[in-house]
């Protein structure tokens, strides 16, 4: 599977780690009533989605950069790839 870095190009998949879900950007507020309700379900529940999905990755083997990727888990076609910075600055201004 290859994986068009944003900034560097088509690279193997082998050069990446997988760590799931993209929702891992939105940590929950340590200071909020039930956070340890939170950070329980933020830490332990993660979906398992057949089709597309977004996916945080980290390029261990290259420029050590995050990405988010989306892409289809039955086929392993990647629609997206953008930069994890990108896309959590962009949430900020969305809030």
């Amino acid at each position: 599977m290859l994986i068009d870095h944003p900034l560097l190009g088509p690279r193997d998949a082998a050069e990446f780690v997988c760590l799931g879900d993209a929702s891992l950007i939105d940590r929950p507020d340590w200071q909020a009533e039930d956070a340890a309700d939170r950070f329980h379900d933020y830490l332990y529940l993660r979906d398992n989605p057949a089709g597309e999905h977004r996916e945080l990755w980290f390029h261990e083997q290259g420029d050590r950069s995050w990405l988010v990727v989306t892409r289809d888990t039955l086929t392993h076609e990647v629609k997206k790839v953008e930069l994890a910075r990108d896309v959590a600055v962009a949430r900020g201004r969305d809030r």
